[in-house]
């Protein structure tokens, strides 16, 4: 197998699909495998198990989060907007 030094987890695609496709595949790999920070126990220890679902290795809980992401992007957003409302009804 070739060296994938610089292309890391994409070098198995040789100089098939573009450049552009393998850079996309790349950047959602990563976020995929790295680790992430658990809302539970607030260790970097969550870990992806599925399309969706995310595990964290040291308290075992299992959340429903987005594809490749704990937290999708939309998520994120409607959190923020709940929160501002929330702070809005105290005022």
């Amino acid at each position: 197998m070739g060296r994938t030094k610089k292309v890391k987890s994409t070098g198995r695609f040789g100089a098939r699909y573009g450049a552009g496709v393998r850079k996309r595949v790349l950047a959602v790999e990563l976020r995929k495998k790295k680790k992430y920070i658990c809302p539970n126990c607030n260790k970097k220890a969550l870990k992806w198990t599925a399309v969706g679902i995310w595990e964290c290795k040291s308290c075992g809980i299992q959340l429903a989060g987005g594809a490749w992401d704990p937290i999708s992007d939309t998520g994120r957003k409607m959190l923020l907007l709940i929160r501002r409302l929330r702070s809005s009804r105290h005022l």
